[in-house]
């Protein structure tokens, strides 16, 4: 299954920027990586380290913000259809898709 994990910051104050950055980078340390802006995604094996990895975000939530996760399963997640403007080649819209993690 799938955590996509939506999230809405302000960036008004210096501390804001600062809660951002705490948040990002604990959010590329549990393992998510960016799927659009704002919107990180992560591979977890079944519900209970799927429920784990919740936990952990909800023990980083910045102080202001808003923060939403939603938990999908390995098919519905292969069914996601990507409309995009322009040609990119980069993007392998079937079910073969493979997630590569660099570390």
């Amino acid at each position: 299954m799938r955590l996509i994990l939506l999230f809405d910051l302000p960036m008004v104050t210096a501390q804001d920027r600062r809660a951002y950055t705490r948040f990002h980078k604990e959010l590329i340390r549990l393992g998510f990586y960016m799927f659009q802006y704002s919107v990180y995604v992560k591979l977890a094996i079944n519900r209970t380290v799927s429920q784990q990895i919740k936990n952990k975000v909800r023990n980083l939530k910045p102080e202001r913000g808003f923060i939403s996760i939603l938990e999908v399963t390995e098919k519905q997640f292969n069914a996601m259809e990507f409309i995009i403007g322009g040609r990119l080649t980069n993007v392998i819209n079937s079910i073969e898709r493979i997630v590569i993690l660099e570390d």
